[in-house]
């Protein structure tokens, strides 16, 4: 590659062409300014150094971590640009005293998750896979065992009301439904707009007739629905989970949904990932599942990629990146240094 700005794509979801389970990611725009690219050779967990000794950024496609160890020995590693909005795997401090900018694509996937939230509340609640299922086998006298849930009035507890929250409440509203949040912060501009009462989780989980789960996965929120919290809900409930599998104690669920502690869950997220093939979340009837995928459509996919292949233009060209989660490493010696070979290399 030279002395070419090269990216690196990581490659748990890629394929050495550039062709990626997510569609096309316009690779040609990044050549365009001169970048080189190429997927990496191997999908190894974690990473070896050595595979990214000569690569200016990563485009992490999946959920690798960069941590202190890794990204430590990387004194040309300038940046991290995330597929998407997660970062649990991401260590943004040990990021940051190495020089390392990392970007994620929030506003991209907002519209997009808060659709396929709306999809699988919606699933959930009519029963969807089952009448799917009992058509196929052309089994219509069972029709009458798979009544939807009651619509009307019903409330929808969203934890975490960020971006992706705030917009499945407004889709929410929109049909009818109340709809009351739970924000760490205590305050949301969100809610404030929308009219959307925020309560304690407790509470919440106590209130709600379907609980979102929309927060990122931190220290704070792992585990954050276990037993306990599983107990407090209806047992008319569901609980949907489009944020993160780790949010949700896997054990406790399967209990609650093999007692009924809980009516259903609708889940696209898991712990880990893939789901193992003997998970007993697969045999069970009131669980629907999604392969941490709902939300994959064209414009996902498009949008995304516009907003990533413009955090790794902006580094290559020595330009801050607008979507930097550290923007505290732009004041570091490391990255001043960095930065400014970044021009030159692009067009030596």
């Amino acid at each position: 590659m030279g002395s070419r700005f090269t990216v690196a794509i990581t490659a748990d979801a890629a394929q050495p062409d550039g062709s990626s389970v997510h569609g096309d990611l316009r690779l040609r725009d990044l050549e365009e300014h001169g970048i080189a690219w190429r997927v990496l050779d191997r999908y190894v967990n974690p990473i070896p150094p050595a595979d990214l000794a000569d690569v200016d950024a990563v485009y992490s496609l999946g959920h690798l971590p960069f941590d202190e160890e890794l990204v430590s020995q990387l004194p040309r590693l300038k940046l991290v640009a995330r597929f998407g909005a997660g970062v649990d795997t991401i260590d943004l401090d040990a990021c940051t005293r190495a020089g390392v900018v990392v970007t994620n694509t929030p506003e991209a996937i907002r519209t997009p998750l808060a659709l396929a939230t709306v999809t699988m509340l919606l699933g959930v609640a009519h029963r969807l896979v089952a009448k799917d299922s009992i058509t196929r086998r052309s089994a219509w006298r069972e029709r009458s065992e798979f009544r939807g849930a009651p619509m009307r009035g019903r409330t929808v507890g969203i934890v975490g009301f960020g971006g992706v929250g705030s917009e499945v409440a407004r889709m929410l509203q929109a049909l009818g439904f109340a709809v009351i949040g739970n924000n760490r912060s205590g305050r949301s501009p969100q809610a404030d707009a929308l009219g959307v009462e925020l309560v304690e989780r407790d509470e919440l989980l106590a209130r709600s007739d379907f609980v979102v789960l929309c927060a990122a996965l931190t220290s704070e929120t792992a585990r954050m629905i276990g037993a306990r919290e599983l107990g407090l809900m209806k047992s008319s409930a569901a609980l949907i989970n489009m944020g993160r599998g780790g949010l949700v104690d896997t054990d406790a669920l399967r209990q609650a949904l093999k007692s009924r502690t809980i009516d259903a869950a609708g889940l696209d997220v898991f712990d880990p990932e893939p789901l193992d093939p003997d998970d007993e979340l697969l045999s069970l009837p009131n669980v629907t599942l999604s392969p941490h995928a709902l939300c994959w459509t064209a414009d996902f996919t498009e949008d995304v990629t516009r907003d990533a292949n413009a955090s790794i233009i902006a580094v290559a060209e020595g330009r801050r990146p607008e979507r930097a989660l550290n923007p505290a490493v732009f004041e570091t010696a490391a990255w001043q240094r960095k930065a400014e070979k970044a021009a030159s290399v692009l067009t030596s």
